[in-house]
């Protein structure tokens, strides 16, 4: 190849190669990222203070809050788990839990998914993780890439330190605002 052929050639790679890397990532700040699927300005997900109160039977629960900072909403679809065949995402309102098919992300919004609200439900474990271990689970979206996140096992009776400020201020299941990455 001469010169004057390869520039092009190595300026798209570098192109492509910096496009992948922005798609879906993890990072250290405790922040796993995923883009959308092909849209220039789609949804840019996130997700932060993901944790799993460690399970005293057979089944556990999960939370986490998916942040999108894109232009466009997503609807998370599933969630899957090394864990359990059996993983679906439950809507809790008042005393009643029940089973969805989704949730949205708004666009410049957030789906908050904590205790005594929406949440993720695994059922019929493989085994019981502890205090200290990290169960791995996938978030599949509509439009986004999925995203691998790993939830710390908490002790059972865990509350985050931001649900805890928020219950005594308002008690909702869901909220709009800032997150960190901080559990």
């Amino acid at each position: 190849m001469s010169r004057r052929t390869r520039l092009p050639w190595i300026a798209g790679a570098v192109a492509a190669a910096l496009a992948l890397a922005g798609c879906s990532s993890g990072s250290d700040d405790g922040v796993t990222k995923g883009g959308a699927k092909g849209e220039a300005s789609g949804p840019e997900l996130s997700v932060s203070g993901a944790f799993m109160p460690q399970p005293v039977s057979d089944m556990a629960a999960g939370f986490l809050t998916v942040r999108n900072e894109g232009g466009a909403a997503d609807r998370l679809t599933s969630v899957s788990s090394p864990l359990s065949d059996e993983v679906t995402i439950h809507e809790s309102k008042g005393q009643t839990m029940r089973k969805v098919d989704g949730f949205d992300v708004p666009a410049d919004g957030e789906l908050a998914l904590k205790r005594g609200g929406s949440h993720i439900m695994l059922d019929r474990l493989k085994q019981r993780p502890v205090k200290g271990e990290k169960v791995t689970v996938e978030l599949r979206f509509e439009k986004s890439d999925p995203i691998r996140v790993e939830l710390p096992v908490m002790e059972p009776t865990y509350v985050p330190p931001k649900e805890k400020a928020d219950a005594s201020h308002d008690g909702g299941s869901t909220g709009t605002g800032s997150t960190s990455g901080h559990h």
